[in-house]
């Protein structure tokens, strides 16, 4: 009885020793996405200086870590949002699209990626469609509506 007793005593203990060593992917890839995040900033920060070579680097290696951050964690909105953030400040606009439309069908009311999903398709000539994020962001009030909103009757005249 005795031995039975450690025998369970070790399992209960090495089991939640294992379990704690799990939760390390989970801040590995929260500390990937923060770099990223970061990165992404700083590359915010090189456009409005002009220098957009500096920046679409930048863009480049958050999307980097992204990539990682999403092997980890494929169901994460917020991710996806910024992998086609820097997919489409790179200029790879098909790539930005499917990451965008691959978040939303995790989370079809996420601000972010209808707002940048409509400034995507400002960006390639798609006002229709653009509308179409402007519409589904309507009621949030928030900031996302009204930074669409500005993007489509500025540039969106523009393009017509």
């Amino acid at each position: 009885m005795k031995n039975i007793l450690v025998i369970l005593i070790s399992l209960l203990i090495s089991t939640q020793l294992f379990a704690a060593g799990d939760d390390s992917g989970s801040s590995s890839e929260t500390s990937l996405y923060n770099d990223a995040v970061s990165f992404i900033k700083r590359a915010g920060k090189l456009e409005k200086k002009d220098k957009p070579d500096k920046a679409k680097k930048l863009y480049s290696s958050a999307f980097k870590k992204l990539k990682a951050a999403h092997a980890k964690d494929k169901k994460n909105p917020d991710i996806l949002n910024y992998m086609g953030f820097t997919s489409r400040k790179t200029g790879n606009f098909d790539k930005a699209e499917e990451y965008y439309l691959e978040g939303l069908s995790i989370n079809p009311k996420h601000n972010g990626i209808n707002e940048y999903l409509g400034e995507l398709y400002v960006q390639t000539n798609r006002i229709e469609k653009a509308k179409e994020r402007l519409d589904v962001l309507k009621n949030c009030n928030c900031k996302e509506f009204k930074e669409l909103e500005l993007i489509i009757k500025t540039r969106g005249s523009k393009v017509y």
